[in-house]
């Protein structure tokens, strides 16, 4: 345990900032597994749909903090391309 003040602060500061971070990461998956969701049942309107959902908030953790821009443009790559490969 952390015997001074700051570093006790400094814990506190750290398990919320976690619990925030968290969430944001938590939030951006449960929008890219819609995606996904929708592209395995084959819909392909239903996915794009979720796309332009799910870019928004992938975009949101890159501003926050929560992920790196260029993992964000991959997996948005990454989703667009399986949603064009779907057979129309």
């Amino acid at each position: 345990m952390a015997h001074h003040k700051s570093a006790q602060k400094r814990i506190r500061r750290n398990e919320t900032r976690r619990r925030i971070n968290h969430s944001r990461i938590s939030r951006v998956r449960t929008f890219v597994r819609k995606v996904e969701d929708a592209i395995v049942s084959g819909n392909r309107d239903a996915a794009r749909e979720a796309l332009q959902l799910a870019q928004p908030e992938i975009h949101r953790g890159v501003t926050r903090g929560v992920m790196h821009r260029n993992t964000a443009a991959r997996r948005i790559s990454k989703l667009a391309r399986r949603i064009n490969a779907m057979p129309v």
